[in-house]
């Protein structure tokens, strides 16, 4: 059986694992390092985190049998280059992740996109997108991102930045453009920042979470409003893409049982055309592992990529 290595490169973490050509992972081979605030200031130390857990995945017996990388990373990217701008690690910016994943690795063929690519590959591969022509694979988590499938290929766009559904604008906000968009207002920090804005006592996703299943006004009103971001950064998709459904998951998600259910709700409200309204809503599959098999599926499910 054919194994790759995959690769997630995101702002709190690097992970990589081997992945078989089903979407298993291989037993022992996944491993993380921090990035973070280390990383985001200082590039060798994010260096250093992916040569960590790539060296892991060479020290496997499998290894043997590798001869390709896939490599997801938060963005923008540059597919042309090879290189990644991630907006969380400032110290990354223009950073050629291929060439040197290649010099760590020593592999030649190593495939790059957007993580929100990866996921939208995942869950069409063996996910919740699976069957779907046309769809939204979103992540709602300390960031927002996502995936398209279109016709039944993933979309990569002239850079390989499409689906960057988090840094759409969904509200008039002067002067702070980041503040106004989907990642701006719907994230987890963003949500528990307002909320703690408006009197709110608790420090964490878990703690709204809690309180949001106890039904404390604020904490209503604060996933509300963040379901609400999301709901009408998918109807925007939604009218532009003629999308059939929209996956959600990520970490915040979890937030409220009926997120996606509030969500769908959100599109329903502010859709101008029929089918837009007719979006459906539904919770990834995949969870944690969805950013490796996507990784992973660059390789092993090619034939799903438009570029």
């Amino acid at each position: 059986m054919n194994v790759t290595m995959a690769l997630d490169l995101g702002g709190t973490k690097v992970e990589a694992a081997l992945v078989r050509e089903d979407g298993s992972v291989v037993e022992g081979t996944r491993s993380r390092a921090a990035t973070g605030a280390a990383a985001a200031a200082d590039r060798g130390a994010a260096e250093r985190a992916i040569e960590q857990v790539v060296r892991h995945c060479m020290a496997a017996p499998a290894w043997a049998g590798v001869a390709a990388a896939g490599i997801g990373s938060a963005g923008p990217v540059d597919l042309a280059a090879g290189a990644v701008a991630p907006i969380n690690l400032p110290s990354l910016r223009g950073f050629g992740i291929v060439d040197f994943v290649r010099g760590v690795s020593g592999l030649e063929r190593v495939v790059l996109r957007l993580d929100g690519t990866c996921i939208a590959l995942a869950e069409s591969w063996l996910g919740a997108a699976r069957g779907v022509r046309n769809a939204l694979v979103m992540v709602v988590s300390t960031g927002v991102g996502g995936g398209v499938v279109s016709d039944g290929r993933l979309v990569a766009g002239s850079g390989g930045n499409a689906g960057h559904i988090g840094q759409l604008v969904v509200d008039a906000v002067e002067g702070d453009a980041a503040a106004a968009t989907v990642e701006g207002i719907a994230s987890g920090p963003s949500t528990v920042r307002w909320a703690r804005g408006r009197g709110w006592g608790g420090a964490t996703g878990e703690d709204l979470a809690r309180d949001y299943g106890a039904g404390v006004p604020v904490a209503v009103d604060a996933v509300r409003r963040s379901a609400r971001a999301v709901g009408l950064g998918l109807v925007n998709a939604a009218t532009l893409l003629d999308l059939e459904a929209a996956v959600i998951g990520g970490g915040f998600s979890f937030v409220a049982e009926d997120y996606p259910e509030l969500v769908a709700a959100a599109v329903r409200e502010h859709a101008v055309n029929a089918y837009a309204a007719d979006l459906k809503v539904v919770r990834a599959e995949l969870g944690g592992d969805a950013p490796l098999i996507g990784a992973a599926a660059l390789v092993h499910r090619a034939d799903l990529l438009s570029r």
